[in-house]
C-alpha cells in the first residue's frame, strides 16, 4: 500500500469548545503553537471517523477532565492561509459549572469575563466568535490571513458581512 501523500495547504479539521458560565468563559493560555501565549477555546483536530461533535467532546474532556454532556453548534470557522496554517474549525459552546479551572497540559485554563476579553491576548477571530455565542447567533466566518499570519480580512458567509479587523 503508498503512502498518501498530502498537499500542503490542505484544510486541517478540528473542532474549538467554548466553555461558560453566563459571560464568563474558560480559555486556553496555550504553550504552543497555533497561537502560543493567547487565550483560545480548548479543542483540536478531529481523529478518523469521529464527527465533530464526538471530537469536541472527546477534545474538551481530555484538555480539562470536563466530561461535557450537552454541546451546541455555534457555527465554523474557516482560516486560509498561503503558509501551513489553514484550518476548517467546528465551534459549540457548552455551559458549564463555575468550577475551579482544572490543571491542563495544553497550557493554563482561567476563566475569562466576556468584558475582559479585549484585555488578554486572544486571536482577533475569537473576539467576533465569542461576540456571537454570547448573542446567540450562528456563523460562517472566513478568515484570510498573509505568510506571516497576520488576519487580512474576516468575512461573515451568511450574511456577506465583511468584519473589522482592525483596532
Amino acid at each position: 500500500m503508498s503512502k498518501v501523500i498530502i498537499p500542503e495547504g490542505i484544510k486541517k479539521i478540528a473542532t474549538l469548545c467554548v466553555l461558560r458560565n453566563g459571560s464568563n468563559l474558560m480559555l486556553l493560555k496555550r504553550l504552543k503553537e497555533p497561537n502560543k501565549d493567547m487565550y483560545t477555546p480548548v479543542g483540536g483536530k478531529i481523529e478518523p471517523f469521529e464527527t465533530p461533535e464526538e471530537g469536541v467532546i472527546r477534545e474538551t474532556f481530555e484538555e480539562t477532565g470536563i466530561k461535557v454532556e450537552k454541546v451546541k453548534f455555534c457555527g465554523i470557522l474557516t482560516e486560509t492561509s498561503p503558509v501551513k496554517y489553514n484550518w476548517l474549525n467546528y465551534v459549540y459552546a457548552a455551559d458549564i459549572d463555575a468550577v475551579t479551572p482544572p490543571e491542563c497540559n495544553e497550557g493554563t485554563l482561567e476563566w475569562i469575563a466576556y468584558e475582559d476579553l479585549l484585555n488578554v491576548p486572544t486571536p482577533k477571530t475569537d473576539w467576533f466568535i465569542y461576540k456571537y455565542i454570547l448573542e446567540n447567533k450562528p456563523f460562517v466566518f472566513h478568515a484570510l490571513y498573509d505568510g506571516e499570519l497576520n488576519l487580512l480580512e474576516m468575512k461573515e458567509e451568511i450574511t456577506g458581512l465583511q468584519l473589522s479587523v482592525n483596532g
